[in-house]
């Protein structure tokens, strides 16, 4: 009788044994196939981060952010440029409160509206491009500006476009 126990012990143990080293064994790959699964998401995950680099070097290239040569332009005057860029953009802005017309932009507005700068892109030392809009027609200026020994920005309209109207 002490033998059968035995013997049925040991056959229930190797039943254990066997049925916890499959179960191991399915949980196991389970895992290593999604291990697999990050590893080539996390491949293309990193190839779209230095495609979006590459993407946002190109755009970033013709901007004051980027150029070295016309942010040392500025410093050279004097000017701290992490002040001075957004001073810039603001002088801008500040010219859609003026009442009437808009004072850079050539086009007038359709019924009642004004034309408003929307965007503004500093490409430069001395060159700005931004867009405009009265909500119905819309289009592009190209400024040349100017910053005084008193510190006041004097800008120039040098180019404008208006888009069609379809």
């Amino acid at each position: 009788m002490k033998q059968r126990i035995f013997m049925y012990l040991f056959i229930f143990s190797i039943l254990l044994i066997l049925f916890q080293y499959v179960n191991s064994k399915r949980v196991f790959e389970d895992l290593n196939i999604k291990l697999e699964n990050y590893r080539s998401v996390n491949t293309k995950y990193k190839d779209s981060i230095v495609n979006l680099r590459d993407e946002l070097m190109n755009l970033a290239h013709f901007g004051i952010e980027g150029n070295e040569d016309a942010l040392s332009y500025f410093e050279n005057d004097g000017y701290n440029t992490s002040e001075l860029i957004p001073h810039i953009k603001d002088e801008l802005y500040n010219h859609n409160e003026f009442k009437g017309e808009h004072p850079l932009i050539p086009y007038a507005s359709n019924e009642g509206r004004r034309m408003l700068i929307n965007t503004v892109k500093i490409l430069n030392h001395r060159w700005i491009i931004a867009n405009f809009s009265d909500g119905e027609y819309w289009g592009e200026i190209f400024l040349k500006y100017w910053v005084t020994e008193d510190k006041t920005i004097e800008f120039n309209l040098v180019e404008s476009f208006l888009y069609p109207f379809d």
